[in-house]
């Protein structure tokens, strides 16, 4: 190779990191490289997340590149539609669409020779000096292992292949999964089904935050002084409380540990007036083991007349709804499974070998 300008480059996935990974490239005068896309369009998970209430926990203004502000958000946390058009209009600013192929999803990647030849679903084969996994880990719906799911008549899927057919209002609706993605379609269904159903294996620590809506006159000022655009990509509120996050993993004995169990804490007892449904909803294990849960309504939402939580176990689906350990059969016409993802398959089907040609899931294995 004469130059590094020689490389060839393939970047696998068109999310977030893989958008970032071609405006990079580019900004380097890098020209010779492809994106890899599974799905028809680009976004990652805010692609695949369409679900009612779907809204990001991290500051709008935060949850950007810092080289494109985007002084428009609508909310504080924006609503995953907006998240996902400011990645389509920010692919097309920068041309990146232009090295896109949708589609595509890379089945095969070996590495023969001092480079990577790689073979998508579809036949198609490329090769490559450098490869960049840009992959993600919340695109592949993990599906819970109950007895049964195929007996049940009605509206069934996962919160990531949410069926925009299916009609929610009037309807019996459960939702099984208890982390961030539950607790927004309680929250969003709550007003909406005739009756609702939370299934609960775990609570959760529920952390109280505040949407505000940003005026036209905030939008404005947003627009017109960079710096205090710049000043809200770095709010100390939203720094703050990610540095005690972390402090509070590193040291679950930690002053940060206590404050969040505290808040946390505050928030259930002020917010829940019923004292059996706050026992259900108080955790039983430290807080951090998780990812935190932020909610404006949750505590809200299920203390509603239509609303209803359950923890006892789920014995198995049936065909009209679920039946709990208990004998109860809870009847339903749209059953949610917010399940979470299959993290750790996040390169799925994807088989990597190396140089002797060993795979990546054998070296895993041991």
């Amino acid at each position: 190779m004469d130059s590094k300008h020689d490389l060839r480059f393939v970047v696998i996935g068109a999310g977030m990191a893989g958008i970032l990974s071609g405006i990079k490239l580019l900004a380097a005068g890098q020209r010779n490289f492809c994106i890899y896309e599974k799905a028809s369009k680009v976004g990652g998970t805010w692609r695949e997340n369409t679900y009612p209430g779907l809204t990001c926990d991290v500051a709008a203004h935060a949850y950007t590149y810092s080289f494109e502000p985007n002084p428009d958000w609508s909310r504080y946390l924006a609503p995953g539609g907006e998240i996902q058009r400011y990645f389509e209009r920010t692919v097309k600013k920068y041309d990146v669409d232009q090295y896109l192929k949708c589609n595509e999803e890379i089945v095969r990647c070996q590495y023969v020779g001092g480079r990577w030849q790689l073979e998508t679903n579809s036949g198609t084969r490329d090769e490559a000096d450098v490869v960049i996994a840009a992959t993600g880990v919340l695109h592949k719906p993990s599906y819970p292992d109950i007895p049964g799911m195929e007996q049940f008549s009605r509206a069934i899927f996962h919160s990531a292949r949410w069926d925009h057919s299916i009609p929610l209002d009037g309807q019996r609706v459960g939702i099984i999964g208890s982390g961030s993605t539950g607790v927004q379609i309680v929250s969003a269904l709550s007003t909406r089904a005739q009756s609702l159903t939370h299934f609960q294996r775990s609570a959760q620590w529920i952390m109280p935050v505040e949407n505000p809506v940003f005026t036209e006159e905030q939008k404005a000022a947003f627009r017109q002084d960079a710096a205090l655009l710049k000043y809200m990509q770095n709010e100390p509120v939203y720094t703050e409380a990610v540095d005690r996050f972390n402090h509070a993993i590193a040291n679950p004995d930690s002053a940060e540990m206590h404050e969040i169990e505290a808040i946390a804490l505050k928030n259930l007892e002020d917010s829940v007036a019923d004292p059996q449904l706050r026992e259900k909803l108080r955790p039983t294990y430290r807080a951090a083991c998780k990812r935190l849960v932020y909610s404006t309504d949750y505590y809200a939402a299920i203390q509603r007349s239509n609303v209803s939580l359950v923890t006892e176990g789920i014995a198995g689906i049936e065909r009209s709804g679920v039946r709990t350990g208990d004998g109860v059969l809870h009847e339903l016409d749209v059953l949610v499974l917010a399940t979470g993802f299959d993290a750790h398959t996040f390169m799925r089907p994807m088989n990597i070998v190396g140089r002797g040609g060993i795979s990546l899931d054998e070296v895993w294995e041991e």
